[in-house]
């Protein structure tokens, strides 16, 4: 019988392994998925995440690194995950079935330029592709992070990243999270990275008012605003775990 630890060892060389096997197969779809995200966002597009279970956790994670910060301090960049609003998920699924629930509100927030990045394991959840169905019509491009052979959501999406040395779903999740954190810290760099050194062009629209300071990214038109007050710097905040 297998002990504890050799079964520890075996499920941690199996994670080690998919991953060295997805970097194998997908380096080249990864750098393209970064640029992609990285223009999205200097056109004034935004991104929006969708899956279910593991795969919802996943998109509210990478959306929150997004719209907060990965590692080094920049604006804020315009990121939704279409799992946290609960009473939009829940009237959907009620009054026209759990099917489209990503659907309807992908067809109320997207516009042509955005990213979608669909997540799912089997690439087979019925709530998915229908959303991807929407993005298509709506010239939204798509990046599809899932599992397996693939499934349907492999001839859907723009961008394939498919996570294909194993059936178990814990093992692609474990190597789906890698790949948000590695297109979040990317995008960063491209965006905000070599900008400190002269180089890239900035972002348009919302994200680049804010790096800029204009105070209309972030006060109401209408709102009275009032002459700023001189500050000390203050040192960026370091990353606290989660």
């Amino acid at each position: 019988m297998e002990s504890v630890q050799a079964h520890i060892n075996r499920i941690f060389g199996e994670s080690v392994a998919t991953k060295l096997r997805f970097l194998e197969e997908n380096t080249q779809a990864l750098a393209g998925v970064v640029r992609l995200i990285a223009d999205a966002f200097r056109a004034g597009k935004k991104v929006l995440l969708f899956g279910n279970g593991g795969s919802a956790a996943d998109a509210q994670h990478i959306a929150a690194e997004f719209t907060n910060r990965m590692l080094m301090e920049r604006p804020p960049l315009p990121a939704i995950a279409l799992t946290t609003d609960t009473s939009a998920l829940t009237s959907i699924a009620n009054d026209y079935g759990y099917v489209d629930v990503f659907a309807k509100q992908v067809a109320a927030l997207g516009q042509p330029g955005d990213v979608a990045i669909a997540i799912s394991t089997s690439g087979n959840s019925p709530n998915v592709l229908a959303a991807l169905r929407v993005c298509r019509d709506k010239k939204i491009h798509t990046v599809g992070l899932t599992g397996r052979d693939g499934g349907q959501m492999a001839s859907q999406v723009d961008h394939l990243l498919n996570v294909s040395a194993t059936g178990k779903t814990p093992r692609i999740q474990e190597t789906h999270i890698l790949v948000g954190h590695t297109i979040c810290e990317l995008v960063d760099e491209a965006l905000f990275g070599a900008r400190r050194a002269g180089g890239a062009p900035a972002p348009a629209g919302p994200v680049a008012r804010a790096r800029s300071g204009d105070a209309r990214a972030v006060i109401p038109s209408g709102a009275k605003t009032t002459k700023p007050r001189r500050s000390k710097t203050r040192k960026a905040p370091t990353r606290r775990g989660r």
